[in-house]
């Protein structure tokens, strides 16, 4: 069995040698002074006739005790205790007798094991949500159970909050080794292996390492299976040309059980031990686990929390999904980042390159764990040495924000609920004649025909095409929602989006290879595909047709998650493994279908079940593209749903939220944690999306507003107007 120790970051020793432990001082036999021997002859201790009377005595006592056990064994009673002779039993039972004996001292060292380990530093071994986690359970997969109750109470009291695992990883699980390592032109390469199996299925037993020092302030890492290709996110990362020569960092790595430790060369600070725990690299299940420096974290999106997230056992679910802002739930984008500070003010960063559903778990020693279910793990250390630093070397990484166009940054105005054009260009007179500064209009989904994309209602909005030409006229700029899912279901020839869509093959397929039906604003729908290009070209056409119609000047590209009102598709999603895989992060709903389509679904890269957290960074890419073509400008994209690389081709805002004080309060860390993430156009919708706002409240808010780099008023049908 392979043993984890728990490293503090000044336990830790960057040497390729194998440390021992001192050897014990040997204890020597005193040596008399001879200074102080007796110059008188010595004399006998006892006369020979003392030795025999004390011989005499010991042998009556001994007799003594002889007859008086004897006594005692003929009464006592028949059950044995542990210590005493076994009772007679057939000889074909002395070796299972001896096997219980042997699991009894076993367990009771096992269970002086795991009592050993710190609360603070009990990594789960039973995450699933919804099981009652029993002893029985938790010993099936070889781990400690200790009920919180029970546990040590040395640990502090805020750590016996719920969240505490009673089922945790002992120090002698099972783990990888690193069996070989060659130096390549960036770093090292290395084979690690597993002797044996976990409990979920499809462990990979041989796993590739490969550690490129590509700057001197970056740090790149991969770890793949060599015998087979599995999927990796689609985006562009730079290529480092050379290793770095002067790295700030230090690497130690050790053997068995593997584990990756990396420090600040200047200050020696620990930045990331993944000795802590085991890892774990299987089909549809990848864990590791690392010390932390600090408990000063920022980033993991997107979550509605307080900037410092706290680490006393908080779970941060990824997979992109539409509901209203919430804690503890996962939202609209996802963001594997984290900013760390460091005692003395110094930070770094971590980013795990994986759009596959996960869990990222914080807990107080402080230590963070990585659970996802699919892909590789592929991640960059960023040594900063400030904030601001460890932002610019992730952008490297993931590409630097676009610069927006200047309008942008103006003040903008939009409701569900104007009904018609008329009266939004009533609104917007108003505020001319109020001399209020008004850059961009906006309509919601209310100006297209019966909710169709690239359309407009010929009724209520038949002057939508003049509105935007006064707009014009005034200096002003004009933007129009537009959602993925196409509507399926008008007659043949009517609905050019469809039935071209078809034609070019731009859907998502199902099980059988048919486009995949959901449901949406207009009804049935089809959602393309936005990882193929094809798709892409198909966007461009529908917009450049609508655009000369309705000479709009930039996009809002919203429930790009992909939303959806049904869970799957309309005939369900299929029984298999990527519907329901060995292990589910806690996303809302409990199945990565709920509110979306199937996981299964098919596209051009991979299926959903890798690519959906990608789809609103795919549309935005598309949505971009399209509006420079169109344009000859620089686009203007605001996108619900997000990903790393996201501020290339758009901006954010935060979504749905409500028109509440908590709400305003929230919406600073949101902007804050979303320039950490390299998407800086980034706005809450004040006065609130949902809810009668306050008067009180809304005009605090807008004072907010003000200063939000993307500046929008929004609110939806049936409130009053804002």
């Amino acid at each position: 069995m392979v043993s984890y120790k728990k490293l503090n970051p000044e336990d830790v020793r960057f040497s390729s040698s194998v440390l021992s432990e001192d050897a014990r001082p040997v204890q020597q036999d005193k040596v008399s002074d001879p200074d102080r021997v007796s110059l008188l002859p010595r004399r006998p201790s006892c006369s020979i006739t003392t030795s025999v009377v004390v011989i005499g005595c010991i042998l009556m006592l001994l007799g003594v005790g002889w007859v008086l056990y004897t006594m005692y064994w003929l009464h006592s009673p028949s059950s044995q205790p542990s210590y005493g002779p076994p009772p007679p039993a057939p000889e074909k039972a002395s070796g299972s007798r001896l096997r219980a004996e042997v699991n009894r001292i076993t367990s009771s060292s096992h269970k002086e094991a795991c009592n050993v380990i710190s609360e603070l530093w009990r990594f789960d071994c039973y995450p699933e949500r919804g099981v009652v986690v029993t002893q029985e359970l938790c010993e099936a997969r070889n781990c400690c159970f200790i009920p919180t109750s029970s546990a040590s109470t040395s640990a502090p009291s805020q750590s016996r909050k719920n969240g505490i695992p009673w089922c945790f990883y002992p120090l002698d699980f099972p783990s990888y080794s690193l069996v070989s390592l060659n130096e390549t032109s960036m770093g090292v390469k290395g084979t690690l292996v597993k002797g044996g199996t976990t409990y979920y299925p499809g462990d990979i037993l041989t796993v590739e390492m490969e550690i490129r020092h590509e700057t001197d302030t970056r740090l790149h890492v991969r770890i793949t299976d060599p015998s087979s290709s599995r999927y990796e996110v689609p985006i562009s990362v730079p290529a480092a040309a050379k290793k770095a020569e002067n790295p700030e960092y230090l690497v130690e790595l050790t053997k068995q059980p593997f584990g990756l430790i990396v420090r600040r060369r200047s200050t020696g600070a620990v930045l990331l031990n993944t000795t802590v725990a085991p890892l774990f690299y299987t089909d549809q299940f990848l864990q590791f686990s690392t010390s932390l420096a600090s408990p000063y974290i920022y980033g993991l999106g997107e979550h509605r929390s307080t900037f410092l997230h706290d680490v006393r056992w908080n779970t941060l679910t990824m997979w992109a999904r539409d509901v209203p802002p919430m804690e503890q739930t996962n939202l609209y984008g996802v963001h594997p980042f984290y900013l760390a500070m460091e005692a003395g003010g110094t930070a770094h960063g971590f980013f795990l390159l994986n759009s596959n559903a996960m869990d990222v778990v914080l807990q107080p020693a402080p230590a963070l764990t990585w659970r996802t279910i699919g892909g590789i793990l592929d991640f960059y250390v960023f040594l900063g040495p400030d904030p601001g630093s460890v932002v610019e070397q992730y952008v490297d990484v993931i590409g630097r924000p676009a610069m927006p166009i200047y309008w942008a940054l103006g003040y903008h105005l939009c409701r569900w609920g104007y009904n018609s054009s008329d009266s939004t260009w009533e609104v917007v007179k108003s505020l001319r004649n109020y001399g209020i500064p008004h850059d961009t209009q906006w309509n919601d989904i209310d100006y297209m025909d019966q909710f169709k994309d690239f359309t407009f209602d010929p009724t209520n909005f038949d002057s939508l095409p003049d509105l935007v030409r006064d707009l014009h006229a005034h200096n002003q700029t004009y933007v129009i929602m537009l959602d993925p899912a196409i509507s399926s279901t008008q007659p043949k020839g009517s609905y050019w989006p469809f039935d071209e869509g078809l034609k070019r093959g731009v859907f998502m397929k199902d099980a059988e290879g048919k486009p995949l039906i959901g449901k949406v604003w207009p009804g049935q729908t089809a959602f393309p595909d936005f990882s193929d290009e094809v798709t892409h070209e198909w966007w461009f056409d529908n917009l450049r047709k609508f655009h000369e119609k309705v000479p709009f000047d930039g996009l809002w590209i919203d429930m790009n998650e992909p939303s959806n009102f049904v869970d799957g598709s309309m005939n369900g999603c299929p029984t298999n493994s990527l519907e329901n895989p060995p292990y589910t992060p806690g996303v809302l709903g409990g199945f990565l279908r709920s509110k979306t389509v199937c996981a299964s679904v098919q596209q051009k890269q991979s299926t959903h079940y890798n690519l959906h957290s990608l789809y609103g960074l795919m549309e935005a890419k598309a949505s971009a593209s399209a509006l420079k073509r169109i344009l000859s400008k620089r686009p203007f994209v605001i996108s619900r749903s997000s990903f790393p690389s996201q501020g290339l081709y758009s901006g954010h805002w935060l979504g749905d939220n409500r028109s509440q004080w908590k709400d305003l309060y929230t919406s600073i860390t949101g902007i804050l944690t979303f320039n950490l993430f390299g998407i800086p156009l980034v706005g809450a919708d004040i006065c609130g999306f949902s809810e009668e706002p306050q008067e009180e409240l809304c005009v605090r808010w807008t004072q907010l507003g003000a200063f939000y780099p993307f500046t929008r008023n929004h609110n939806t049908v049936g409130m009053k107007v804002n």
